[in-house]
């Protein structure tokens, strides 16, 4: 007893702000990750019903621009306000399989004016993730659709995209949706989703060619929004009911840090560990929110215990 021991510890430092709220308020927007905290892109989602609205946030505020051409929720958007695709997600068409929904293969390209239909997914799904630095280079990842993957539909496939066609590549190790995914076509981070029977915790690191278990969440979570790169990023939000939970991935490991002003699930994301955006999703109501992350970093102090 009486035992007194220091150590260094690495704590994110940052706060959340409100920012612009989006002109039309949405939710199902966690597979989208485009952009910057000044120069940000949301396209589509459930409004609802079902959106092809598209906006553009220029750090203050939203504005909205053309329109998709198929209104969907539960797609993967990544790129760049300029050079962005959204690939996947749920549209109001029937099928098949369902009376009321389709879960698409549909990609489409923003060259920062217009969306164009492009190169058909291999694989349908809703719920997918992914990630990419343009419209030419990017992956998806997950995903549900009992068509593909019956019974239960959870999808571990992983697509990548050259610019004109998606190529199956190496599976995730385990098969689940609404994953909060960043990063580039050859190094990405998946964090959480939905598997069976419910929300994980799980991580992967995808090298380009191989997806690889980490460490895990402190807290397991779906339909979480996320920002960042595979060595540094945020995931915020998600695992109904809902959370403001916020943690922070150094490469290594997570740490909780300061939390979202509103709890939400269904949120998008945009930016960095230390410019960080979160909009849209749900609380008690579909949210039209915004809020920025203005983070210093990392701060190394000294941690005192005793006994």
């Amino acid at each position: 007893a009486g035992n007194t021991e220091e150590w260094n510890a690495n704590v994110a430092i940052g706060a959340w702000v409100t920012g612009g709220s989006l002109n039309t308020a949405r939710n199902n927007l966690n597979g989208q990750n485009v952009g910057t905290q000044t120069a940000a892109l949301v396209g589509g989602g459930q409004a609802p019903p079902r959106t092809t609205n598209t906006e553009l946030y220029n750090g203050t505020s939203w504005s909205e621009v053309n329109n998709m051409n198929l209104a969907r929720y539960g797609g993967a958007v990544v790129g760049t306000q300029t050079s962005c695709l959204f690939a996947g997600g749920s549209s109001g068409n029937p099928s098949p399989e369902n009376s009321g929904f389709t879960r698409e293969n549909k990609n489409e390209l923003w060259n920062g004016f217009v969306w164009t239909e492009s190169g058909d997914l291999n694989s349908g799904r809703s719920d997918v993730a992914g990630a990419g630095a343009s419209n030419t280079a990017a992956i998806v990842n997950g995903g549900k659709n009992p068509a593909v993957n019956p019974p239960g539909g959870l999808i571990d496939r992983t697509e990548s995209w050259n610019g004109s066609s998606w190529t199956e590549v190496a599976d995730l190790n385990t098969a689940r949706e609404q994953i909060a995914t960043v990063g580039t076509q050859t190094a990405a981070l998946g964090s959480g989703g939905q598997a069976s029977p419910g929300a994980v915790g799980s991580v992967e690191s995808w090298n380009g060619s191989a997806w690889t278990e980490v460490n895990d969440l402190n807290l397991a979570r779906t339909q979480s929004g996320a920002c960042g790169i595979y060595t540094s990023a945020l995931i915020f939000g998600g695992t109904p009911p809902s959370t403001a939970s916020v943690e922070e991935w150094n490469g290594t490991n997570w740490s909780n840090v300061d939390t979202l002003n509103t709890a939400a699930t269904g949120l998008g994301g945009a930016g960095t560990t230390t410019a960080g955006l979160a909009y849209g999703g749900y609380s008690t109501t579909t949210l039209a929110s915004t809020e920025e992350w203005n983070g210093t970093g990392l701060v190394t102090t000294t941690v005192t215990t005793s006994d």
